[in-house]
């Protein structure tokens, strides 16, 4: 049921990007904590977005919520609490997979994490789905912002000296061996390449 809230409070204020008015969260948990407290089921499943009712009919919510009732209104109590803190959260899905996440502060939408933007993970599970998600886009600059500032440093003076290295190709000297090769690179680099039906190829560098 709580997830269910969620989701429509993310579908409401979404909708409120596009520069209207955003609407107050605490208004929409005050709505809740005085359906919850009530017991009125068909409040609730009206609250619920559309998504979230092909999920549960309201015959089902009616029924939850007339089992659960004794703690829907311990729930209402904490709601209504006066040092009760709501805050509002966006999650926005794109086609790829990826997602932004938005927190209403202030009375307008800040992105807190995006993954084409740069964000911060709140825990090292995140951390583990933004490194899965670059990776499988092959996303070079993706990759980038996930990693620290001194590994990231790190990495990208290794590939500005590969990169100064392999200015002048024709000047380096390479080590053919049948159908392989090792070229030695300015800065203490080395790239092999390896023949395959007539073209060569890079096949490992460090």
């Amino acid at each position: 049921m709580r997830s269910s809230l969620c989701s429509g409070l993310a579908l409401v204020f979404v909708t409120a990007c596009s520069g209207r008015a955003v609407p107050d969260p605490r208004s929409a948990a005050e709505e809740y904590a005085q359906a919850a407290s009530r017991g009125d089921g068909d409040a609730i499943y009206e609250m619920m977005t559309t998504s979230a009712q092909k999920s549960r009919s309201r015959e089902d919510v009616k029924r939850l919520v007339s089992e659960q009732r004794s703690e829907l209104a311990e729930q209402a109590k904490t709601l209504t609490a006066k040092d009760a803190r709501v805050e509002a959260v966006a999650r926005l899905r794109y086609e790829d997979g990826e997602e932004a996440q938005l927190e209403l502060r202030e009375g307008r939408f800040w992105i807190t994490s995006s993954g084409v933007l740069p964000g911060g993970s709140r825990t090292p599970e995140q951390a583990l789905d933004q490194l899965r998600r670059v990776l499988a886009r092959r996303s070079y600059a993706g990759l980038m912002r996930v990693l620290t500032p001194s590994t990231r440093a790190a990495i990208e003076q290794d590939l500005r000296s590969l990169v100064s290295g392999l200015e002048r190709p024709e000047t380096l000297h390479v080590e053919v061996t049948g159908d392989g090769a090792i070229v030695t690179i300015p800065g203490g680099h080395s790239v092999k390449l390896k023949r395959e039906g007539g073209v060569w190829r890079v096949d490992d560098f460090d």
